[in-house]
């Protein structure tokens, strides 16, 4: 038996101990990173959404379009 072997019952107890408690850090290590990324990739595409709805808005109104009740739009009326 190599040196660093356990002996005793207590001694694989620490052992077994110690490994569960290095899994259990990484498990959270990289659990952070995930919840990390999310959080930030979930801002990122709320920017874009905002981004993309005003570039939308302002479309409509470059092109005439005037939004109504609901979903329904109509152009706006001709100034002459």
């Amino acid at each position: 038996m190599a040196e660093t072997d356990p002996k005793t019952v207590q001694d694989l107890t620490a052992v077994v101990q110690t490994l569960l408690q290095q899994m259990q850090d990484k498990f959270q290590t990289m659990s952070d990173q995930i919840i990390g990324r999310n959080i930030l990739f979930g801002s990122q595409v709320l920017c874009r959404i905002d981004d993309l709805e005003k570039n939308i808005a302002d479309l409509m109104t470059q092109a005439g379009v005037e939004e109504l009740e609901g979903e329904n739009k109509t152009p706006a009326p001709n100034k002459s």
